[in-house]
């Protein structure tokens, strides 16, 4: 089985469901939360896998101790999970996730990628 360990940014608040964002600032930020997973990813070395499936265990270990629920850290992460999609060239309808909330505190996401 192949592993590939990622640290991936925080989620923007402008991306939770809860954020009443005008259209126009959902879509940028979005779009930044993207770009900044997919180089983020590259930087740590990963690149297009061949694979039908994958499994990916999201571990969240917020900025601070303030109750974050686990729905809304994976509706965060969307877009950033598309830009590791976009890296990775493996559609995410083929993903298993497995997300999990850490009582560390440090402001990043761990993505642990497996397949094979």
């Amino acid at each position: 089985m192949t592993t590939l360990q990622l640290t991936l940014p925080w989620p923007p608040k402008e991306l939770s469901p809860n954020a009443r964002q005008h259209w126009g600032a959902l879509s940028r930020a979005k779009k930044a939360y993207r770009a900044a997973c997919a180089w983020t990813a590259k930087e740590q070395g990963a690149k297009r896998i061949e694979a039908e499936r994958l499994h990916l265990t999201i571990t969240f270990v917020p900025p601070d101790r303030r109750a974050h629920d686990l729905d809304n850290c994976i509706a965060r992460m969307k877009s950033g999970l598309d830009g590791l999609a976009d890296v990775l060239g493996v559609d995410d309808k083929h993903w298993q996730l497995t997300p999990i909330k850490s009582d560390e505190v440090g402001g990043f996401v761990r993505v642990e990628v497996s397949h094979g």
